[in-house]
């Protein structure tokens, strides 16, 4: 899947989540939206997008794909 095609599925959530959590609340629910809805290959595209820059992340989106990426870094073993 395309990083372009990440980023606008994450900044819609993003558009549907802000006005009603609020943006200090709203990285948190796209995060957890991201982790029941998403495959784990999609997040970790994401957060690979994240980690060069993230550019086109709104700012809710850009925080949800930081909170991602210590989640997968914490759930995936260590080789």
């Amino acid at each position: 899947m395309h990083a372009e095609y990440l980023v606008r599925m994450a900044n819609q959530i993003g558009d549907f989540f802000v006005p009603d959590k609020g943006e200090s609340e709203a990285p948190a629910a796209i995060a957890n939206h991201m982790q029941r809805f998403w495959e784990r290959s999609m997040r970790t595209q994401l957060v690979a997008h994240w980690n060069a820059g993230g550019a086109g992340l709104s700012p809710a989106a850009f925080k949800a794909a930081e909170i991602v990426a210590a989640h997968l870094a914490a759930t995936t073993p260590k080789a």
